[in-house]
């Protein structure tokens, strides 16, 4: 870990952190915290995702739609009208609208096969994205004069590392950057971002051999058709199941660094208890 204990955190001239976690514990909260106390960028994986590897994907995706319409495919056909996503820190919509839920597409759904393209590509983004993230460190400081660094990754970072391997080249280039910070939640707020998940069920990006045995298996269960599958009650069913899948994985990229609970991150209230919550859990550490 680049920090050894509590009091070299507290000493660092420039304090590196990435924040991983399932998404809802508190990791763009506390990002933005820290972005608007100053001193400290912030750099979200999702939106280096959504705005520099899957903006054209999400432009044309756009565009197909718009296609549809003649009144817009003429004003398109002579470039007469520009389209575009809007993605900013706290609005993902178009990169979750691009990636889609698989099933019925009378119900919204798009094709598994076309689903699972879209999977591929977003996974492809997010190693990119969490790679970037050690020149965007050089880049905060010397073209913004900021010393310190906080990434904020999406919580799918789990599914695209291999953390039981020493040699993972994308867990190896961040911890030799910054230190790895789980935000863990507990049984109570998992049944609470299932909850949340179900009003409002939206895309992911999971591993795709776990994609392809919650197709499988859900189908079965159900005894639906591919073409029958509503969307939203997949992606609700497969997201209680995706917690558990996810845990364990948390759990082992937690072995390159520490470990915050949601209890604590929701007291933090500034740059100073911030600092004081990494010190914590660096003086836990065994």
């Amino acid at each position: 870990m680049i920090y050894a204990s509590a009091a070299d955190w507290r000493a660092a001239p420039r304090k590196r952190v990435l924040l991983f976690g399932m998404s809802g514990l508190g990791k763009t909260h506390l990002a933005s915290m820290l972005r608007a106390a100053g001193g400290w960028f912030h750099y979200s994986v999702d939106y280096r995702i959504g705005t520099r590897y899957m903006g054209e994907h999400i432009a044309d995706n756009f565009k197909r739609e718009a296609m549809k319409v003649p009144f817009l495919r003429e004003l398109l056909m002579t470039d007469s009208v520009y389209i575009a996503s809007n993605i900013t820190f706290d609005n993902l919509a178009p990169l979750s609208t691009y990636l889609g839920k698989p099933g019925d597409p009378a119900k919204g759904g798009v094709p598994f096969d076309e689903y699972m393209r879209r999977q591929a590509q977003h996974r492809e983004a997010e190693m990119a994205s969490l790679l970037d993230t050690t020149r965007f460190i050089s880049r905060a400081e010397q073209l913004y004069g900021y010393p310190h660094f906080l990434c904020d990754s999406g919580g799918s970072i789990c599914e695209v590392v291999e953390p039981e391997n020493p040699a993972d080249p994308v867990m190896t280039a961040l911890s030799q950057n910054l230190l790895m910070v789980w935000i863990k939640g507990s049984e109570a707020h998992t049944a609470e971002l299932v909850r949340r998940f179900d009003r409002a069920p939206k895309p992911m990006y999971y591993q795709p051999h776990f994609l392809e045995r919650m197709w499988a298996d859900y189908r079965m269960q159900k005894g639906v058709s591919p073409e029958s599958v509503d969307p939203d009650d997949f992606v609700r069913w497969t997201y209680a199941r995706a917690l558990a899948h996810r845990q364990p994985r948390y759990a082992a990229m937690a072995e390159w660094g520490v470990t915050v609970t949601v209890e604590e991150v929701a007291q933090v209230r500034d740059i100073g208890g911030f600092e004081d919550l990494i010190a914590d859990a660096l003086d836990r550490r065994p």
